[in-house]
């Protein structure tokens, strides 16, 4: 089974194993997904994830560890902007803002995967991946 999305299916898994208040969650191994999962980490919106590698299919995966405050997630919402069928492209200088600052923007640069203050900050724009809060 080809996924059409593999960025959209890891925020969902997020998305319902947070739903379903479970710690860990396994997800299929890209390294694009690593660089969006190690943004989610720096800016604390999980608590780590690491790879690894079933020992008798050989096929990679990465382990999440989700993150609770007072047994809520702590992400409230997260969902894709940029999809397969309508990409959304943002410069610099009009970059969202996600709750007056309070949420977060992953972008897709030319210098990598980072956060909106990340990439303000470098004044790089890119495609705008999702948004999280």
């Amino acid at each position: 089974m080809t996924l059409v999305d593999p960025i959209g299916d890891m925020l969902t898994r997020i998305r319902n194993g947070q739903m379903r208040s479970l710690n860990k969650i396994e997800i299929p191994y890209s390294n694009f997904r690593l660089k969006i999962l190690d943004v989610l980490k720096k800016e604390g919106y999980i608590i780590n994830f690491k790879t690894d590698i079933n020992k008798k299919t050989n096929i990679k995966s990465l382990k999440v560890d989700l993150k609770y405050y007072e047994g809520q997630p702590v992400i409230r919402e997260i969902k894709r902007i940029s999809k397969p069928g309508r990409r959304v492209y943002s410069k610099a200088t009009s970059i969202p803002k996600i709750l007056n600052g309070l949420g977060l923007a992953i972008l897709s640069t030319s210098k990598g995967v980072m956060s909106d203050a990340d990439a303000i900050k470098n004044n790089l724009g890119g495609e705008i991946i999702c948004r999280v809060f």
